[in-house]
């Protein structure tokens, strides 16, 4: 008898699934470091590069204002504050670089390497045959259940899903990196913004459709 794919997987997916919270957890962590990138780059603009430290502590101020309301709320739901102590880390890290040399666009530097990272992550774990996606999706939206494990179809659906988030964030990392290297900071900051959330929304987009028209047309054979 076929063991159930769901009773290899360990109970740490199931609880890690219900703690982050779904896809609302992982952008509530992003606010404040979007606040902070956006309060950097309208007040630069503003007062200009003769006052950086003024910028600095305004865009981390408005950064922790967003981080502790949106703890706020989730506590008045009764729910984990997780995702504003995850915001309020990275904001942390980028502002005490920026702080130290003096220069803005060290702020972006710990997020450049993550996005490194990411992307050696992904190809990576396509090359072991361990799509990343898949696993993101077996703790975020799915439960905690690994059944995917099981279906070659949406093994394959989930490796080539992976390979499309590698290459973005490949380009993404390229991108900014340039930019630091280059010492645009304002760039960097916009950059930030426009290469976070819309690449996101569309993967994710993409992401959904694909894993539920590979569900539908099982469903649709099973029938």
């Amino acid at each position: 008898m076929k063991p159930e794919v769901d009773e290899q997987l360990p109970p740490f997916a199931e609880q890690m699934a219900q703690q982050l919270g779904g896809w609302r957890g992982l952008v509530e962590s992003g606010i404040p470091v979007a606040v902070f990138v956006l309060v950097n780059v309208v007040l630069g603009w503003l007062i200009g590069p003769a006052q950086p430290r003024l910028v600095l502590q305004w865009a981390i101020g408005a950064a922790v204002v967003v981080a502790l309301g949106i703890a706020a709320l989730r506590l008045a739901r009764k729910q984990s504050i997780r995702f504003a102590v995850n915001g309020l880390f990275g904001i942390a890290l980028g502002a005490y670089l920026a702080w130290n040399s003096g220069e803005q666009r060290d702020f972006y530097l710990p997020g450049i390497l993550i996005t490194i990272g990411y992307s050696v992550l992904l190809l990576g774990s396509i090359l072991i045959g361990q799509p990343l996606v898949g696993w993101i999706w077996t703790v975020v939206a799915n439960g905690g259940k690994g059944d995917w494990r099981a279906d070659e179809k949406l093994k394959r659906t989930f490796a080539w899903l992976t390979g499309l988030w590698a290459t973005v964030f490949v380009l993404k990392a390229a991108i900014q990196l340039t930019l630091y290297l280059a010492n645009y900071s304002t760039a960097l900051g916009i950059s930030r913004i426009a290469l976070s959330y819309p690449p996101f929304a569309l993967l994710l987009a993409v992401t959904i459709w694909a894993v539920r028209r590979v569900r539908r047309e099982q469903q649709q054979l099973a029938t």
